[in-house]
This record gives structure tokens, C-alpha cells and sequence, in this order.
């Protein structure tokens, strides 16, 4: 009786160290992996158990050990794009059974199973992260005050059009410490999954798919309203002095989503070792002001970026960001928001393989006091656009708009050189956006605009300045300009000057 009793102890502990096994939330049915690399495939299932992955579209077997924590971790040989659904079978055996060097599918049969998952509708091909604040959130079905431009048409037709596309969308979170999961599916696009999508990722993801025929997947990690520094690590914001780190005084901070470290944690951290093409991003409306937190932004972004590069592993992927929108922003934020644009282009200047588009066309009037402007469609073409040109190899594909090059005053006239100022529309009259300032520092509305394309320049004039000493362009708030490059592509708003904030 003893024996028996010692043996069921013994059975039942067994049966209680034996752990079913678990993947995380962006490892699923309907995912998309990264085509023509390794891709990785974790999880976790009993300590030091031995783990094989099975991959459909090239019948290989892969096999590690998990370690004693019980994670396991597969870099998976994912091959050539396909939309040809796929399987992987991951196995869980008894520890003490697995011998090295006999890991083929027929020592299978004599090993003891535990525990067996088929992870189903796998599609192969590019797979991006988008991150930001809540015009990347923003989904197809628009929110309650602000609908996306065509977002419900385009979602129910979404099947028939990308039927390629996937999307994993993680739940919004704020976390003290760095998270392993998250919650969020893969969903495929069958309506209504993609009225919940985000409206910017999915139409840059559609483009793609369409344009280079093969499944694109994206992650979205956004949360509305955070700032960059709610994307940054503890390590990287003890490096600044106006971030208090706190446990208590980061739960005070009101309204919750400008708190620092928290989306990372919650966020971010759980996908990060996902296999990327590369991130689009789309943030920086929280980070308007006059604050360290404004007037550093270039180089916390650039941080940010270096860091979440380190952490996915994959070398300095592609990172395209996209310019905050004219808007009359309001309180402590009045009058700067021109001034974190040109912090947005630096950026792009500092993180190596970075690009920008810019969005300054892209609003309406009536959209002054909407901080979520419709037209999303045309931001996810233009990443699409720059992805093309700048990550696939299509250099025939125009990109970008005129960036400003330098100024040359001759008597009363500013001659404005540009970079890319080609191909653009012949607007010889009615250039509005430019204004020119004396050594008062007070700008003036150009009264006289010509474009000089074959040399690149703009000659802008007014009579109000006499001996001017500086330019800018589109640099407020929000002031809608129409000069235009390439593809019909907006100028980026500039200034000239260096004043002080």
C-alpha cells in the first residue's frame, strides 16, 4: 500500500511539473512570418523538456531543449513568399528520453509525447511593426469624432481586394516592468476584422501586398496620446533629468497615457522578437511644447530607435516615420507644433536607414481643431511609396517632397534652394506658405513666389522687408501649403533661422 501511495505521490508530481505549451500572443494561427529568413518561434512548456518544430512548406524538423525556466525559442528556415496556408507542429517530449543526435521524426515515435500544438493558416512574406500614438491606433471604422476617409468601404471589401493581409493588434497596456506576453490576435481579412485595424498600417500593408504580390503582415503597438518617452526603457530615461522615474509619481502622472516606460513594458517588450521587414511610426503630437521633452525629441527618438533595434536583433531595419498633421494646437502647446516637425526631419537625419513623409497636404479646413485627420489612405501610400524606393530597391518610385537646401539673398529677394524639387506641378502664381523676416525676427507673408525648377529654387519676395535675413515655410500650427515635387509630393515645412524657441 505504501509503495502505491508513493507511487501515485510520485505520478501526481509528475503530472504537476508538466507545463502545457504556450506561445505568446503574436505567435498564432493567421500570423504572417518574415519570408527568406530565420524567423523566431518561442514559447515555454515544462523545464528542460525536449521541444521539436515542424514546418509544413519544407517539411524540415528543428529541436532544441528548453531551458529551466522552460522557454524555448526556434529560428525557423521560412523560404520564398507563399499565400498557400501553412502549418507548424510544435512537440513537447519527456526530458529524460531525449538523447542528442537522434532527433529525426522517426525517434519521434519512441520518445514520450506530452504535449502537441499545429499552429494553422500560416502565410509567408513581409511583416512589419507599427508603433505610435492614436493616428496610428486610429482603425478603419474611424473613432466617434473623426472617421477615416473611405475606412468602412475599404474594410468590408478588405477580403477581396488583400485577401494577403494580416494584422495583430495588441491590446493597450501600461506595465511597471517589462512584460513576456501581451494580449492580441493575428486576424485575417474577413470582415469585420479590419474595421478594428489600424487605418494607416493597413493601407501601406495593402499597397505592398498588392504591389509586390505576396502576404504582408503587421504587429501595432500604439497607444493614444503617449509620448516617446512612454516607448523607452527605464535604462534609456535614467539618462534624463525631467523624467522622474518613480513608481508613486508615474502613477500620478494625469491623464495616464503620457506616462513614461509603461507602454514599453506593456507593449512593445512582449513583441520584440518578432522577425521585422522593418517600423513605421507614426507619434509626436504629445511631444509638442516648449520642455526638454520638445526640445530633445531628435535624439530621444533617436534612442528609442537605437534600443528597440538592439532588442529585435535584426541590424538597423528599415524605420519610416510620418510627420505630425497641421493642427491649432491649444494651452502650453500653442505656437510649437512647426518646431517638433523640424525635430521629426532631424530625427530622420540622426537614425541611420530612417526616412519621413510629410502629411503637410494631407488635412482639410475644417479638420483645424481635429487632431485626427481622414485622409489615412494617403499617408500609408506615401510609406508605401518610400518602402518601395528606399527598402525593396524601385528607385524609379518619387518618394519624397522638396526638402529645403539653402538660402541666398540678393538685394530684396530670397532665392530658396531644394532638394528633390523635380517633376512637381508648374505653379507659377498662388504659392502659398513662404514668409520672410528682416533683422526685427518679424515674418511677413510672401507677396511674390517663382519657381525656378530647372534649378531647383524657389524667389520669394515682399515688399513689407527690405533687407531680409530669413525664410520659412508652413511653420505653424497649422498652415496648409501647395508646393509641391514629385509624385505630387508636399514641400516639408522649414525655416531658415535658428531663433530660439
Amino acid at each position: 500500500m505504501k509503495k502505491f501511495i508513493s507511487l501515485s505521490l510520485l505520478l501526481m508530481g509528475c503530472i504537476a511539473l508538466r507545463a502545457e505549451i504556450k506561445t505568446p500572443a503574436v505567435i498564432g494561427e493567421h500570423m504572417v512570418l518574415q519570408r527568406n529568413t530565420q524567423a523566431h518561434i518561442w514559447g515555454w512548456s515544462s523545464p528542460n523538456s525536449h521541444m521539436t518544430a515542424e514546418t509544413s512548406w519544407n517539411n524540415k524538423l528543428y529541436s532544441m531543449t528548453a531551458d529551466a525556466e522552460g522557454r524555448w525559442d526556434f529560428a525557423i528556415e521560412t523560404g520564398d513568399a507563399t499565400f498557400t496556408p501553412q502549418t507548424i507542429t510544435i512537440c513537447e517530449y519527456k526530458p529524460s528520453e531525449y538523447r542528442a543526435g537522434r532527433s529525426s521524426i522517426r525517434y519521434q515515435s519512441e520518445l514520450q509525447l506530452f504535449d502537441r500544438i499545429t499552429i494553422g493558416d500560416v502565410l509567408v512574406g513581409e511583416v512589419w511593426l507599427a508603433a505610435g500614438q492614436s493616428n496610428m491606433e486610429m482603425p478603419l471604422k474611424g473613432f466617434a469624432d473623426a472617421p477615416v476617409l473611405g475606412g468602412t468601404a475599404d474594410a468590408t471589401s478588405a477580403l477581396r481586394d488583400n485577401p494577403g493581409v494580416r494584422m495583430m493588434t495588441v491590446e493597450k497596456g501600461q506595465k511597471m516592468e517589462p512584460q513576456n506576453d501581451c494580449r492580441g490576435e493575428w486576424t485575417d481579412a474577413r470582415f469585420p476584422n479590419p474595421m478594428n485595424w489600424s487605418a494607416t498600417a493597413y493601407y501601406f500593408a495593402s499597397a505592398l501586398s498588392q504591389s509586390l504580390q505576396i502576404p504582408v503582415g503587421i504587429v501595432t503597438v500604439a497607444y493614444g496620446g503617449s509620448k516617446v518617452e512612454s516607448w523607452m526603457s527605464r535604462d534609456l530615461l535614467k539618462n534624463y533629468s525631467d523624467v522622474d522615474l518613480k513608481p508613486e509619481h508615474i502613477m500620478d502622472i494625469k491623464p495616464d497615457y503620457l506616462r513614461p516606460m509603461m507602454m514599453y513594458n506593456a507593449m512593445f517588450c512582449p513583441v520584440k522578437d518578432y522577425t521585422y521587414k522593418g517600423i513605421i511610426w507614426y507619434q509626436g503630437e504629445s511631444n509638442v511644447g516648449k520642455g526638454p521633452s520638445a526640445k530633445e525629441y531628435a535624439k530621444r527618438l533617436a534612442a528609442m530607435v537605437k534600443a528597440w533595434r538592439a532588442e529585435i536583433g535584426l541590424g538597423d531595419i528599415p524605420f519610416l516615420q510620418v510627420e505630425i498633421a497641421p493642427f491649432v494646437y491649444g494651452g502650453d502647446q500653442a505656437g510649437y507644433a512647426a518646431y517638433l516637425r523640424e525635430q521629426q526631419c532631424k530625427a530622420s537625419a540622426m537614425i541611420p536607414n530612417s526616412h519621413i513623409i510629410s502629411t503637410n497636404d494631407l488635412v482639410e479646413d475644417f479638420e483645424k481643431e481635429n487632431i485626427h485627420p481622414r485622409e489615412k489612405k494617403k499617408i500609408g501610400q506615401r510609406l508605401y511609396w518610400t518602402a518601395l524606393n528606399r527598402v525593396y530597391g524601385f528607385p524609379q518610385v518619387c518618394c519624397a517632397g522638396p526638402r529645403y537646401k539653402a538660402l541666398d539673398v540678393k538685394a530684396d529677394s530670397c532665392f530658396v534652394t531644394f532638394y528633390d524639387l523635380q517633376m512637381g506641378k508648374n505653379r507659377q502664381y498662388d504659392v502659398v506658405g513662404f514668409e520672410i523676416a528682416g533683422p526685427d525676427h518679424v515674418f511677413y507673408p510672401a507677396e511674390f513666389t517663382q519657381l525656378r525648377w530647372n534649378e531647383s529654387q524657389v524667389v520669394v519676395v515682399t515688399s513689407k522687408v527690405k533687407n531680409p535675413v530669413a525664410v520659412r515655410y508652413c511653420f505653424h500650427d497649422f498652415v496648409i501649403g501647395n508646393l509641391t515635387g514629385g509624385n505630387d509630393l508636399p514641400a516639408y515645412p522649414f525655416r531658415s533661422d535658428s531663433y530660439d524657441w
